[in-house]
């Protein structure tokens, strides 16, 4: 059971769900919610009302947001979901995709004093390894483009691999094996009118679908 002050399991996996639907500027609704956590729409249903009864979030017209109760929540729980995983890929040398994986646990049962030690062992870092900020670190992100809507020949470093991105399947090993990541720099090479790009990054040229290509950030 969760200790005093603190929330089921599940309600933090709802509102971290919803912050980060926010966060990608996507509609939140109870459709993308379920796509999200790949649930059925009854059951999503049946916790937005146990949400709603907990004064975690609001409904209007269809649409979910979360209060400042809900808020505070979310942001709890996806610090500590990101600050894991820095740690399993910097401390452990860990894959993307496994400390993504492994992080959905840790960010549930990790004290307070345990994310203070890591964030301090870390050096307070201000983004998770995709470059999503950590909530609590005051990070300013810069101004960021999608990469499919660069030209040909444009120059580019890599800023920002969103949420959405990080629950398709296969995807983060495709960006981190392709060298796709925050901070590595190169150019359009090619583009093709359903939104595929061809980038070259480190001389290897990499094709990039339009669904990865037009969430992508990049700072040209």
């Amino acid at each position: 059971m969760p200790a005093s002050g603190e929330h089921h399991p599940a309600f933090e996996e709802y509102c971290e769900c919803i912050f980060e639907l926010q966060e990608d500027d996507v509609d939140v609704i109870q459709a993308r919610i379920a796509e999200r956590l790949k649930v059925s729409r009854p059951a999503v249903s049946e916790m937005i009302h146990r949400l709603e009864s907990e004064t975690l979030i609001t409904i209007e017209g269809g649409h979910i947001g979360l209060t400042t109760e809900g808020v505070v929540l979310a942001q709890r729980v996806v610090r500590r979901h990101r600050l894991a995983e820095r740690f399993l890929t910097d401390m452990l040398g860990l894959s993307w995709a496994d400390a993504h994986h492994e992080a959905g646990k840790w960010e549930h049962v990790m004290s307070d004093a345990v994310e203070e030690a890591m964030d301090r062992v870390l050096g307070s870092p201000t983004t998770c390894p995709h470059g999503n900020p950590i909530p609590g670190s005051e990070y300013l992100a810069p101004a960021s483009t999608p990469l499919g809507d660069l030209s040909v020949g444009t120059r580019f470093t890599v800023n920002r691999i969103p949420e959405e991105l990080e629950f398709t399947p296969g995807l983060l090993d495709f960006l981190e094996e392709s060298s796709i990541q925050p901070g590595r720099s190169g150019v359009i090479t090619a583009s093709s009118p359903d939104g595929t790009v061809t980038v070259e990054i480190d001389g290897r040229h990499i094709g990039v679908g339009a669904f990865a290509s037009a969430r992508i950030l990049v700072m040209a």
